[in-house]
């Protein structure tokens, strides 16, 4: 099968393009026909060699942590997992990736692939989707009525993070460039600031229950999101490089989220989808022998929105 994998740490180009036997799964996995997987910036930061501590790997490594296809094979002991079914997951981050023609995931991190959406485009959901629900829901308690700031609400994950957080019947307020203005706005913010003209401080004029920090902004400037919130708030933050401010004084905490794999609110999301209430956005599809491209263009902050990667299928 093609696959793409590195053999040692570094730039973009220790990416390699190649063939490798298919992996035969073992008790509890199951082998997926990849559709898709997607980029994420942990992909490059694996890559790099930024994460050995937290994220160990063996070499040569598969990236790809997204999912999305059709279950061909199953391991010894699996169960509610039939040969022929569509699926997404969040893959184990210290395996073996995605970005292949298949790959082996351990039947529990998976959920049945939505259906209204085409099933290379779900490989665009599940580490995104899960971010921005495990930010909003399980370390903020964002509930209907309250105040949330979405800073950096024009990449993937804010896409989701606003939509979820107006789901909830939250205020939102969204911070985004006037390149992804139309789409915060379209994903339900009720209002938005141009982060590139105007200064957090000056323009949230009323007390918040919560921040989502999505940005990787100055310490100076993630410090400052903290006197935004009311008393007993929170502030979430993604950018797990710098820690969460918080204010003991007046009870308001900081979170730093480490996203997790979560089959049952994976499943929640894919619900969501098919029932209207939850927009997948693709921003490209590229063909999976230009995956390191793709990781080229990253790191010189050249993309945009959600990208799916395509393996061929013969």
């Amino acid at each position: 099968m093609k696959v793409v994998r590195f053999h040692e740490y570094g730039d973009p180009d220790v990416l390699r393009y190649e063939d490798v036997e298919q992996p035969v799964p073992g008790a509890g996995e199951v082998r997926i026909r990849v559709a898709a997987t997607s980029f994420n910036s942990v992909d490059g930061n694996i890559r790099g060699g930024f994460m050995r501590g937290p994220i160990p790997v063996e070499l040569p490594h598969t990236p790809g942590i997204d999912v999305a296809g059709t279950v061909d094979a199953l391991g010894e002991g699996v169960d509610g997992v039939a040969v022929g079914d569509d699926v997404i997951g969040f893959l184990p981050m210290d395996g073996d990736g995605a970005a292949a023609q298949y790959v082996l995931a351990p039947a529990e991190v998976l959920t049945p692939a939505p259906k209204s959406v085409p099933l290379a485009d779900a490989a665009a959901l599940p580490v995104v989707g899960l971010t921005a629900w495990q930010a909003l829901f399980d370390h903020a308690g964002l509930t209907a009525g309250q105040r949330v700031l979405i800073n950096g609400a024009g990449g993937a994950v804010g896409g989701y993070a606003v939509q979820l957080a107006k789901g909830a019947e939250a205020h939102v307020i969204a911070t985004a460039s006037p390149r992804s203005r139309e789409a915060v706005i379209s994903a339900g913010a009720d209002e938005v600031i141009d982060h590139t003209t105007t200064g957090l401080t000056a323009a949230v004029t009323e007390p918040v229950d919560v921040v989502l920090n999505l940005a990787p902004v100055d310490p100076a400037e993630l410090a400052a999101l903290v006197t935004l919130v009311r008393p007993g708030g929170v502030v979430v933050n993604t950018t797990v490089w710098m820690p969460a401010p918080a204010d003991e004084e007046r009870g308001v905490r900081g979170i730093d989220l480490y996203v997790r794999s979560d089959a049952d609110q994976l499943s929640r999301l894919v619900a969501l989808i098919d029932s209207g209430q939850l927009r997948v956005d693709v921003a490209e599809r590229v063909p999976l022998a230009e995956l390191p491209a793709l990781h080229a263009r990253a790191a010189e902050g050249a993309v945009h929105g959600k990208v799916v990667v395509v393996p061929p299928t013969a």
